[in-house]
């Protein structure tokens, strides 16, 4: 195979793109850094490590792609097992910003999403069956859904009357909800579909997006949440 990225490689197409929008989304919140209010800045700093982060996994994972044409699982779940348990305690630094909040509440976002990535992990790597992996990484995710819609963090939020830290908790809660629900289809997609369907190009392509939605809509909800704020 080649080493560049050919005009019909959709998948490849989809990687570099990722890999673009990751980059510009982290220099564009380290240069506002310092223009919104102090207790928005852990909350922004968290941001872009999330896209920094992802944007430099992208980068090989697209290298990956390109010269082998097989799915960068190791490369991938790194990437997560760092930047989606970082999504998960931001729930925490919100309220942080604008209330006194429980560190209980800190790990029981924090574990259930390193169980969800496990599951998922042992699921693609082959380590455990597919179909167990999933119904592992299922349970971690529903248990957040849980936590950030009826757990303390919620009740927290809901007693709080700041209006920007009301704006990024709920939006946030809807991306964790809605935006990650593209990840188990992409599995699904990808490892319960009849055989000899071409699952590695869905499940990648699937995987792209829901990572450009995701982390660059979580990253710019919170800085508009710190904007707002700041005004």
């Amino acid at each position: 195979m080649s080493n560049f990225l050919q005009p019909t490689d959709i998948v490849g197409f989809t990687y570099f793109a990722t890999f673009m929008a990751l980059v510009a989304t982290t220099v564009f919140l380290l240069f506002e850094r310092s223009n919104v209010n102090p207790k928005w800045q852990t909350s922004l700093t968290i941001a872009a490590l999330v896209t920094g982060i992802a944007a430099f996994h992208y980068y090989y994972m697209k290298e990956v792609w390109v010269e082998t044409g097989s799915s960068p699982i190791v490369f991938r779940y790194i990437d997560w097992i760092i930047t989606v348990p970082l999504q998960i305690v931001e729930f925490y630094f919100i309220l942080a910003a604008v209330a006194v909040v429980s560190s209980s509440i800190f790990y029981r976002l924090l574990i259930p999403s390193i169980i969800m990535l496990l599951g998922g992990y042992f699921g693609e790597a082959g380590i455990l069956n597919p179909t167990v992996g999933f119904i592992i990484g299922m349970i971690g995710w529903l248990i957040i859904i849980y936590e950030i819609f009826a757990g303390e963090a919620s009740k927290i939020n809901a007693s709080n009357a700041n209006e920007s830290s009301q704006y990024a908790f709920k939006t946030v809660r809807a991306i964790v909800t809605f935006g990650w629900a593209i990840y188990p289809i992409g599995y699904a997609l990808g490892y319960f579909t009849p055989e000899g369907a071409d699952w590695e190009n869905t499940l990648n392509i699937v995987y792209n997006v829901a990572d450009f939605v995701n982390k660059i809509a979580f990253s710019l909800v919170i800085y508009q949440a710190a904007k707002m704020d700041t005004k």
